[in-house]
């Protein structure tokens, strides 16, 4: 079972030959905790997910995954709206920034199995005219750190060092790792 609505965290799964039987929202509280660092966060809120899903899945194996944006020690957020995206994009502009998923799997005894993932990615300097053409097109809005890397916002990378599926959302070899552990056959 997996626990989230992503789109792209199930196509991500697709691509290495797992299908959920089931997908399952699990809408908790995000809100960054007092000097919550950012991997420590994004632990916090997968291992959230899972246990809630876990809660109603009757044994079942529930994958829960939480992405985080961080410029240093900031949590950016994820973008609710234009002005978001603008000011996420404009941190970002000529930086480099981290990138970190927390994978979390409860197994059928509901023991925590995880793994958190952090990926490095520098932007080119971004001028107003492109912040305003990558708001225009919507893509920002709903995403960690106001971009999606698989969209338009691949162009403003200049350089990425780990896994770019964990950019997306989910790193497919640790989660890979974490199911076959289960004893998933993937």
């Amino acid at each position: 079972m997996l626990a989230s609505e992503s789109p792209r965290r199930a196509a991500l799964l697709a691509q290495a030959g797992v299908t959920p039987g089931l997908i399952r929202g699990a809408a908790i509280d995000e809100t960054p905790c007092k000097d919550e660092l950012p991997r420590l966060h994004a632990e916090r809120l997968a291992e959230e997910k899972a246990r809630k899903i876990a809660a109603d899945a009757g044994g079942a194996l529930v994958l829960a995954a939480d992405t985080v944006v961080a410029c240093g020690r900031r949590i950016l957020p994820k973008a609710e709206n234009d002005g978001q995206v603008r000011a996420c994009l404009a941190l970002l502009s000529g930086r480099s920034h981290q990138v970190i998923t927390a994978v979390a799997l409860i197994d059928g005894d509901g023991k925590l199995h995880g793994r958190s993932v952090l990926t490095r990615v520098k932007f080119k300097r971004l001028d107003r005219i492109e912040i305003d053409a990558y708001i225009s097109c919507g893509e920002g809005v709903g995403k960690a750190g106001g971009y999606a890397i698989q969209g338009r916002a691949e162009a403003f990378v200049r350089g990425l060092n780990g896994s770019y599926s964990n950019v997306v959302g989910l790193p497919l070899s640790e989660t890979v790792a974490l199911l076959r552990g289960c004893g998933w056959k993937c």
